[in-house]
């Protein structure tokens, strides 16, 4: 994990404990490890302090500076007073409907193009909101070997569990496996039940996240499968 990395990591913990809200994450994730059964999350989503943590999160995000297809960046995001931000963040929740998605394709290093998909920044502060909620929910389920896309886990953790395994468990064969066109593909469905599943049993806030999944995107039209990468939720899920 690089300092810049670890840097921003930290500031997020830090910027949680500003809005009061670490110990609400907290209880989630021991509730979730405890088997419990979330049916109203919205509440929190909603909240002023999980709002305004999310546009700080975001705001410290150099990815906020991309516009979407509406052509707006954190920039424009910054004039809008608090209440006004807020309202505008739950006005949207009660009857989300995503703008489209922005697609932008990018070269792999080793050769190809990586197709992005990049949110507007209002679906972008909505997705950070709800992301932060479910996340320490996810979290208490994961697996202790599973290291991407999570937060505090990186590639070093995944090798140092492997250098303890070579070393500790007498374990010397490693098996590279990888998925093609992974995020292309994941089926909307299945991952919704695998949700229900991690105990989140919000239908409302599962009709959002099916909204979010089967969003527009600009130039190709509505996708029945695959999560776009260059979201904030949408690519949370590790593998």
């Amino acid at each position: 994990m690089s300092a810049n990395e670890q840097i921003r990591k930290r500031q997020k913990l830090r910027n949680a404990e500003y809005y009061s809200l670490q110990k609400s994450f907290d209880r989630l994730y021991a509730e979730s490890l405890d088997g419990r059964k979330f049916k109203k999350l919205l509440s929190l989503i909603q909240s002023d302090e999980n709002i305004k943590l999310a546009y700080r999160n975001l705001k410290k995000n150099k990815g906020s500076k991309t516009p979407g297809t509406d052509g707006m960046t954190i920039s424009d995001i910054e004039k809008y007073p608090e209440e006004k931000l807020i309202f505008t963040v739950r006005k949207r929740l009660e009857n989300y409907i995503p703008q489209p998605v922005k697609r932008k394709e990018i070269p792999k290093p080793n050769g190809g193009i990586r197709p992005l998909g990049i949110p507007t920044i209002m679906d972008r502060l909505i997705q950070q909101c709800v992301k932060q909620v479910l996340e320490p929910i996810c979290e208490a389920k994961f697996h202790e070997r599973s290291n991407g896309f999570r937060p505090n886990r990186s590639a070093e953790n995944a090798l140092a569990q492997c250098y303890k395994m070579t070393q500790q468990m007498n374990l010397h064969y490693v098996v590279d496996i990888d998925v093609k066109g992974f995020f292309d593909n994941v089926s909307h469905g299945k991952l919704l039940k695998q949700m229900w599943t991690l105990g989140i049993r919000d239908k409302s806030l599962i009709c959002i996240v099916s909204k979010m999944l089967k969003g527009e995107v600009a130039g190709i039209g509505f996708p029945d499968k695959g999560t776009p990468q260059g979201g904030y939720f949408l690519h949370y899920y590790p593998t």
